[in-house]
C-alpha cells in the first residue's frame, strides 16, 4: 500500500491512523507547494488533485474517512466498529463532522494557517467570525455527548475520534474558540497521550526540510 499525503489538514487523520495501526503503508509525500498535486500523473490516483489517496493493489482510494476505514479493515481492527449499530453511529459521526465541526474548524484553519503560509494575506475578520460562531455551536453538541461518553463510539478508541478531533490538531494555530468546553478538552488530552494523533506525519527527509 501506498499513502500520499502533505502535513495539511485533510491528511492528519489518515496518516494518524495509519501510524496507529503500523499499517504496512509507503510514505508518498505529495509537495504542494511544488503543484505535484495537479500534475497528470497524480491526477491519475485522484482526480480531484487533493490528498490523501491511498493505492492498494488495483484500489485507488480518496477521502481520508473511507481511508481510515479500509485501513481498519484491512487491520481487523477494533477502530471500525463490527456491530453493525456501532458501525451506523460511526459513520453518523463522520457524516456529522464533514457538515459541522471539521467544516467550521477547517475555515478557522484556512483563514489562519494557509492564507499566510501561501501569501493570502490576513484573516478575514468576517469568515473568522462566522467560522468562530458555528465552531463554538456545534462544539457544544460535542462537548454534550462526551460529557457521558469516554469516546464518540462504542466507549472505545475509533474512527471517528480520529476525524472529529482533525482540527484539534492545529487548535493553537488555528485560534479554535474552545474555552469553556471542558469534556472536549479532557477528550483532547486522551488523544494527545496517543503517539500516533500526537505526530501523525512521517519525518520530513532531510533534503525536503531544507529546500
Amino acid at each position: 500500500m501506498k499513502l500520499y499525503y502533505a502535513e495539511v489538514f485533510n491528511p492528519r487523520r489518515a496518516c494518524a491512523v495509519a501510524k496507529y495501526l503500523e499499517a504496512p503503508v509507503e510514505w508518498m509525500r505529495v509537495d504542494l507547494a511544488r503543484g505535484e498535486h495537479k500534475q497528470p500523473p497524480y491526477l491519475v490516483l485522484n482526480p480531484n488533485g487533493k490528498v490523501p489517496v491511498l493505492t492498494d493493489g488495483v484500489l485507488r482510494l480518496w477521502e481520508a474517512d473511507a481511508i481510515m476505514v479500509h485501513l481498519a479493515m484491512q487491520a481487523g481492527s477494533a477502530l471500525w466498529p463490527s456491530v453493525p449499530a456501532a458501525q451506523v453511529e460511526a459513520m453518523r459521526w463522520l457524516s456529522w463532522n464533514q457538515a459541522h465541526f471539521l467544516r467550521h474548524g477547517g475555515a478557522l484553519y484556512f483563514e489562519y494557517v494557509i492564507k499566510p503560509w501561501v501569501g493570502m494575506g490576513e484573516a478575514d475578520a468576517a469568515a473568522v467570525a462566522e467560522a468562530g460562531k458555528f465552531f463554538r455551536q456545534f462544539a457544544a453538541v460535542l462537548d454534550t455527548h462526551l460529557a457521558a461518553h469516554e469516546w464518540l463510539v462504542g466507549e472505545q478508541l475509533g474512527v471517528a475520534d480520529f476525524a472529529v478531533s482533525t482540527p484539534l490538531g492545529w487548535a493553537k494555530e488555528a485560534r479554535l474558540p474552545l474555552d469553556g468546553f471542558e469534556h472536549i478538552a479532557r477528550w483532547h488530552r486522551q488523544l494527545q497521550a496517543l503517539p500516533a494523533w500526537r505526530e501523525p506525519f512521517p519525518a520530513m527527509p532531510a533534503a525536503e526540510a531544507e529546500a
